[in-house]
């Protein structure tokens, strides 16, 4: 009986005097790359859409009811060709009303010339008096000065009465028509807008974060959704000084060059900046950035012991799924590329490539 309680007794005593040992953690497989240095080219890419180096908002001179609309949208218009016409009726009137000043004024001026003319003849007789002639003389002047004032009225009148057509400025397509026969427009009012035949240029927008890159790109590249294989080459011509108030972009135009018929008004297309050029950097995967309390961090592999530790990182110009580090890593260190929300620091690791392959 002792002899089987002793039995029943052994392993109790033997677990009190050997306490169980905690289990190893597990070591994890990551996904990791090892970091090296480049040129920080990362592709950029800008979508825009096609648009005519020179427009024209044209609008009257003069303001009056619109009678005729001679062109429609997407005709192409030569300089000098009418496009809209106003009711002339009120300019005709103005034009004879001035017509007949000018009239008056010059029959005003004749009259005075004859008696100036007698009263010099009489003063030399001795008949009037120098008093007479001078008074005449200002007359004469004052005359003389409301015909010119009524002839250059007249000229405005007469070219009022020209205002009530609208004509070309230039060769080219009329893209944009704001108003219709018989409405009344004011002088000045944008009725047509007109894409002037030649030039061309991509009109994109900028994000404020990627204007120093658009100013280093040696070259542009356009190309077309509806051309998939027409590559253009272009050229930054104009970068607005300041963002948009309601989009915070910054409006760009890339000038293309060679532009033929294959580029019409309004396409979209794509602004590419394949060179873009900074100062050293290490490219990442997006996948490779931790972010905690708004500080961007990667996970170092420690070589030697194959533990992990978080890193703070500055980030730069980001393209797809790539990222520049512009400081905070040096080349040759292994990254952590997935996977980064699981780990903790000093777990242990096991790196494998983008294969999945431990290299």
């Amino acid at each position: 009986m002792n002899q089987r309680l002793l039995l029943a007794l052994l392993p109790l005593i033997g677990a009190c005097g050997h306490p169980d040992e905690p289990a190893a953690e597990p070591v994890r497989p990551v996904r990791s790359v090892v970091a090296g240095e480049s040129a920080g080219t990362v592709g950029a890419t800008y979508s825009g859409v096609v648009q005519a180096r020179h427009e024209s908002p044209l609008g009257f001179q003069t303001g009056g009811k619109i009678v005729a609309r001679l062109v429609e949208v997407g005709q192409h218009v030569r300089r000098g060709q009418p496009l809209l016409r106003l009711d002339p009726a009120q300019q005709v009137l103005q034009v004879t009303a001035s017509t007949a000043s000018v009239d008056a004024a010059r029959s005003r001026v004749a009259q005075l010339r004859i008696d100036v003319q007698r009263t010099e003849q009489l003063l030399a007789r001795q008949f009037a008096s120098q008093a007479e002639l001078d008074q005449q003389r200002l007359a004469l002047a004052e005359a003389e000065s409301q015909l010119r004032s009524a002839v250059a009225r007249q000229q405005i009148d007469v070219n009022q009465r020209g205002f009530t057509e609208l004509v070309a400025d230039r060769d080219g397509v009329v893209s944009a028509i704001n108003a219709e026969a018989g409405q009344v427009v004011s002088p000045g009012q944008v009725i047509v807008t007109l894409a002037g035949d030649g030039e061309r240029e991509v009109l994109v927008s900028i994000a404020e974060s990627r204007v120093d890159e658009l100013r280093r790109a040696k070259h542009l590249q356009i190309s077309l959704w509806a051309q998939p294989g027409k590559v253009y080459a272009g050229t930054l011509r104009e970068l607005a000084p300041d963002a948009d108030r309601v989009s915070r972009t910054y409006s760009a135009r890339v000038a293309v060059k060679d532009a033929d018929a294959a580029l019409m008004l309004g396409m979209t297309a794509s602004v590419s900046a394949p060179d873009v050029e900074g100062t050293h950097a290490i490219r990442l995967p997006l996948t490779a950035i931790y972010n905690k309390d708004g500080q961007p961090l990667v996970w170092i592999v420690d070589p030697t012991s194959s533990r992990v530790a978080t890193r703070p990182v500055q980030l730069g110009a980001a393209q797809n799924d790539a990222v520049l580090i512009a400081a905070g890593l040096r080349g040759g260190e292994t990254v952590v590329t997935a996977g980064v929300n699981l780990l903790h620091d000093g777990q242990a690791v096991r790196p494998l490539n983008a294969n999945g392959v431990q290299p």
